[in-house]
């Protein structure tokens, strides 16, 4: 069967992560259905698909058919598998803050676990299962050794969001043992940076950002005045903490191999793969190798450590290299450069109204 003929249902489709697969996917051929409810991107009320869709589609040269559906909503849901005849789905719809998480764990659990069942059994209702979740590298909880490896415990998670990707894994193996026409890949990502190297599409997120990149990028353009630094006092080389910090477009190949892969292999059951670059980097070399890509200094502050954090986390990622013949192959530098080349032409991201697209 032609990738043409495979249509996809990406739910968080116009998030930074979902965004940026869904160029990568039109790229490959396939056909793609977004949902999403937008309550993380932006959007003109004056137009019917947000902003960073109408980019992908202008970069890709194809179009994206765009719904506005929350996956809390399962009539809405069932409406949308009703209409189109989908082969398999990517799931990124979620909150995915740390530290909120740790705020609002009600909140986490009603759409990241809540939301989930909701579309595990509209699917079902529909016979389509095939599923790439977007899982994380919270899933492992506080590691017991580094580099962390699929076969390792998980479950042992330090805050909200983690244990809903483990509960939500947890889920997905009992319904792949239950029902063997299931074929699902769980995608544990490490700490997803950069923007695509035109500077068209990148990350936006709403109010004060949870992760570091788009912080630092936000402190260089001017729109904040200082970064926060979570401590440094972890058992790191500097003291602060150290994470696998991989590029959007290595993220989003890595999608596409793994909708590949589930195509040409049929059912498969169960699988979790790591998606990351072996490397970890410390919030300070982040710091330094932005200074380097920008040539801006960025002042930062460092305060108390944030709850549900951990010291160390970085990816044992050969095993998604030998099953879907993917790597990582973008650096630090990429990932600084590209985030800057982005914030630069966006410094109020999707919302400038100077923009140069």
């Amino acid at each position: 069967m032609a990738n043409t003929k495979w249509n996809v249902l990406v739910t968080g489709g116009a998030g930074y992560i979902g965004s940026h697969t869904v160029l990568e996917l039109l790229n490959s051929d396939f056909q793609v259905v977004v949902i999403d409810n937008l309550s993380n991107s932006f959007k003109d009320k004056a137009v019917e698909k947000p902003e960073c869709l109408l980019r992908v589609e202008k970069l890709a040269k194809k179009q994206v058919t765009f719904i506005n559906c929350d996956i809390t909503n399962k009539q809405n849901l069932n409406q949308v598998f009703k209409k189109y005849n989908f082969h398999c789905v990517i799931h990124f719809a979620a909150l995915k803050a740390v530290g909120e998480s740790c705020e609002i764990p009600l909140e986490y659990y009603k759409i990241n676990v809540g939301g989930t069942l909701n579309l595990l059994e509209v699917m079902n209702e529909n016979d389509v299962k095939c599923l790439i979740y977007s899982s994380s590298a919270t899933v492992y909880g506080v590691p017991e050794k580094l580099p962390l490896v699929e076969n390792m415990k998980i479950g042992d998670c330090t805050n909200p969001y983690g244990k809903t990707k483990f509960v939500v894994e947890e889920i997905l193996q009992d319904l792949c043992n239950s029902d063997k026409t299931w074929s699902v890949i769980s995608l544990r990502y490490f700490n997803p940076v950069g923007a695509h190297p035109s500077g068209t599409i990148g990350e936006d997120p709403n109010g004060i950002p949870n992760n570091l990149m788009p912080y630092i990028a936000q402190v260089s353009v001017g729109k904040r005045d200082t970064l926060y630094v979570y401590g440094n006092d972890y058992d790191t080389p500097d003291g602060t903490g150290v994470r696998d910090y991989i590029h959007i477009m290595d993220l989003a190949s890595g999608h596409v191999k793994a909708l590949i892969y589930m195509k040409n292999k049929g059912y498969l059951r169960f699988m979790a793969l790591n998606l990351g670059t072996g490397k970890g980097y410390s919030v300070l070399e982040v710091i330094q190798a932005f200074e380097s890509a920008s040539g801006k200094k960025i002042p930062y502050k460092i305060v108390e450590r944030r709850a549900g954090d951990i010291s160390s986390s970085y990816a044992d990622a050969s095993l998604a290299n030998s099953k879907l013949n993917w790597h990582a192959t973008r650096n630090i530098d990429d990932m600084c450069i590209d985030t800057w080349k982005w914030q630069q032409n966006n410094p109020n991201g999707y919302k400038t109204i100077e923009s140069k697209f």
